[in-house]
């Protein structure tokens, strides 16, 4: 299974950037697909998550209302946009396929990975 995280950059606070995460029909069809980030010195933690027919989403509190979690499942392609970026944003971001269809905030539940994609936001 390969994921395919792209889209970061290096932008200024206020700006916006849509992430991009691509896999194969097989393993973006019938499964939830979440967006983590991992800041230098800190955990990865949960940001956003879709259902299978991104009917549910699911965001932390530190980005809601800013970021939006959507997906193309003709392209199986699933996008973070993020609005209104903050230097806190700054983190690698990865996305992940769940086990399940529905759209989850547990690290435990995302099977498969993606190589993370760096997004800096300076003040």
């Amino acid at each position: 299974v390969q994921l395919q995280a792209s889209g970061g950059g290096l932008v200024q606070t206020g700006a916006s950037l849509r992430l991009s995460c691509a896999a194969s029909k097989r393993t973006f069809s019938n499964n939830g697909v979440g967006w983590f980030r991992q800041a230098p010195g800190k955990e990865r933690e949960f940001v956003g998550a879709i259902s299978w027919n991104g009917a549910s989403t699911h965001y932390s509190d530190s980005v809601k209302g800013r970021f939006t979690v959507s997906r193309d499942r003709s392209r199986y392609t699933v996008f973070l946009q993020m609005d209104s970026l903050k230097p806190e944003d700054t983190a690698v971001y990865y996305c992940a396929v769940s086990r399940f269809a529905y759209a989850d905030t547990s690290r435990s539940t995302y099977a498969y990975w993606g190589q993370g994609t760096l997004v800096t936001v300076s003040s």
